[in-house]
């Protein structure tokens, strides 16, 4: 390849959704601050062959909230190698996309981008979505069904020899045999489906800058066992024993099988995805076994610093020109400051990709991105979330390390808080102090969830708690865009239990200080809570307390959803298997159009549509009081 004079785009003509004539022009900037996404690009940058190609079902954003720009520059700028990305490759033509940039060097990496490609893709009820926010102008179909299959099978077809390291949610969450919703059936590990050698799992940084050091020594993909946070194929001969580093899931047939095989794996499963020193999972397939190598230690403050602390453009890249991409919109002047999450909500998979322990930033790394934000051209002063995972988890976690080092808890708020929790929001507020104080910020929102359970938690420790106070007075006053986003799921403790989710009676206490500071500041800002249907664990009866107690809170709600099951969650395993993985206990879960469809009505008492289905299936239920306390009149 022959360098070639250089090309430059100005922000302006890359700002997405906005017309030129409403945006300053701005210093030019060569296309070579980006990744190269073309032979042409990778000339401007003076290759002549690449490394690694990462192939993402994303549009490439260059911008740390994007996995493929995050793993492409810590692996150019930490590693020194030559790394180019292919965005949204088509699959259907000539497989040009695929043959772009020939041969690398050490691997190629897919991902499938960052989302679940099928919950990317469908509802709930399994219908095709119209859109996709992480493609330009929302565009859908730019995208397969299984990407990492799709994408895997090709370059397979294509370069026999060339080693295939699949990432991102839908390899990490499919590493084991899973229930997969929109087949409704059992499937193996991802391993059994995409020709791949092998699959990098959680937040990729660590072992994918060290998997490239291997390769570059000279080893070959097949003798690399025993890398952290990776899943390959082992032959059924070099299983070990049970033992404390080893354990040994029911095998993917068994678990086909049996049901409660599949569940009894997910304890096991979910606990070493917790730990701080996990075990290695081995599940037998057919001749072979996957194993399932332990996540690296949570990353520590200087590790995830040099992540977030690459030369980031901030910007997607100049191929899309003026297209919008949505999911780019939303995050465009945000700053995320950690990791990981200690909720442990049976329908969520946070932690299973990143683990429960908080891989916290440090104050200058957060500083100088907020600075960065405040430079964009199209920056009015309001930071849109200074946020995480759970925004209000910076900087927490045991206050005795050895404590935590030997447990094996899922959630380290339920039943109830740990009491080896530090949950003192002090750092979080001194973050949020210095970040409003900075030249160009005249506001600072969270737009992430925000778990009051944390901060209304009661430590016994008198000054941690006057802090935890503070900060909820502090967050509503200063910190809400109108709109405070909560998240209590539930109304009824049974299923919050389920859900490892608090009591519903916490939301009311927070509801007080949210309407005493409210009062106290003449605002009048909202609260907006979040509600789940159709959620193991809850019957219909249990959707129509809901209904008559978000109506006497006056709520007609907005931010609702019915239950998807997606890989790798408890929620998931109950919905599939029908028993609890920690209990061996038989939950109802509604599974049924009908029953999904009965349980979602009541978020909508308040519109006369549904009115008469709801009572209907209340007279079916033989419940005329629960009619009589919802439509009183």
């Amino acid at each position: 390849m022959k360098p070639r004079k250089r090309k430059t785009y100005t922000e302006k003509e890359n700002t997405p959704g906005v017309h030129k004539a409403q945006v300053p022009v701005m210093p030019r900037r060569p296309v070579t601050d980006w990744l190269p996404t073309s032979v042409k690009e990778a000339a401007l940058h003076g290759w002549e062959e690449v490394d690694i190609v990462i192939f993402s079902g994303d549009a490439y954003v260059d911008h740390p909230s994007f996995g493929a720009a995050v793993i492409g520059r810590l692996l150019v700028e930490a590693g020194g190698y030559k790394v180019a990305i292919v965005p949204q490759p088509n699959w259907q033509d000539d497989l040009r996309d695929f043959r772009k940039f020939g041969r690398p060097r050490l691997f190629f990496g897919i991902s499938a981008g960052a989302m679940d490609s099928m919950v990317n893709h469908y509802t709930a009820a399994r219908r095709r979505r119209s859109d996709d926010a992480y493609t330009p102008d929302g565009r859908h179909g730019m995208r397969p069904d299984y990407p990492t299959v799709v994408y895997a099978e090709k370059l397979r077809s294509l370069y026999p020899d060339v080693p295939i390291v699949a990432g991102g949610i839908e390899a990490s969450l499919r590493r084991n045999s899973h229930y997969d919703y929109w087949q409704d059936r059992l499937r193996p590990s991802i391993l059994a489906d995409a020709p791949v050698d092998m699959i990098v799992y959680g937040m990729g940084e660590l072992p994918m800058l060290e998997l490239a050091r291997r390769l570059d020594a000279g080893e070959s993909i097949g003798e690399i066992k025993d890398l952290n946070q990776t899943v390959v194929w082992e032959s059924v001969d070099s299983m070990p024993q049970p033992d404390d580093g080893n354990i040994i899931l029911n095998s993917w047939e068994d678990c086909r099988a049996d049901k409660r095989k599949q569940s009894e794996n997910f304890r096991h499963i979910e606990q070493q995805s917790n730990r701080r020193h996990g075990a290695v999972l081995w599940q037998v397939h057919g001749r072979r076994v996957v194993k399932v190598n332990p996540m690296f230690p949570p990353m520590t403050t200087s590790q995830i610093d040099r992540s977030f602390d690459l030369n980031y453009t901030r910007l997607p890249h100049p191929r899309y020109k003026d297209k919008r991409i949505p999911a780019y919109e939303m995050i465009r002047h945000s700053v995320n400051m950690h990791r990981g999450c200690f909720g442990g909500c049976a329908f969520c998979t946070i932690s299973a990709h990143q683990g429960k322990f908080i891989a916290s930033r440090s104050k200058e790394s957060i500083l100088k991105e907020v600075r960065n934000v405040t430079q964009m051209h199209d920056f009015k002063g309001y930071v849109s979330d200074l946020g995480g995972p759970s925004a209000n988890m910076y900087r927490m976690g045991g206050k005795n390390q050895a404590i935590c080092d030997k447990c094996m808890r899922p959630s380290c708020l339920h039943p109830r808080p740990c009491p080896n929790l530090d949950n003192d929001h002090g750092a979080l507020l001194d973050l949020y102090h210095a970040v409003d104080e900075l030249p160009g910020v005249k506001k600072s929102f969270i737009g992430s969830g925000v778990r009051y359970d944390l901060s209304m938690h009661r430590s016994g420790n008198k000054e941690v708690d006057a802090t935890n106070r503070r900060y909820n007075e502090e967050l509503i006053l200063n910190h809400v865009s109108g709109r405070l986003k909560v998240a209590p799921e539930h109304t009824e403790d049974a299923v919050l239990d389920v859900m490892r989710k608090p009591s519903f009676s916490q939301f009311y206490d927070f509801k007080k200080i949210f309407d005493r500071v409210n009062e106290r500041y003449n605002l009048r800002q909202q609260l907006i809570p979040y509600f789940i249907s159709s959620h193991p664990g809850c019957h219909e009866t249990d959707m129509a307390e809901l209904a008559i107690k978000t109506r006497e809170l006056d709520f007609h709600l907005e931010q609702v959803q019915d239950f998807t099951p997606t890989p790798m969650t408890v929620a998931t395993e109950i919905y599939y298997s029908g028993y609890h993985p920690y209990t061996g206990e038989k939950i109802f879960t509604a599974v049924t159009p009908s029953q999904k469809l009965a349980q979602r009505q009541y978020f909508f008492w308040y519109d006369r549509t549904y009115r008469q289905g709801i009572i209907s299936s209340l007279n079916r239920l033989h419940r005329p009081d629960l009619i009589r306390r919802l439509f009183p009149r």
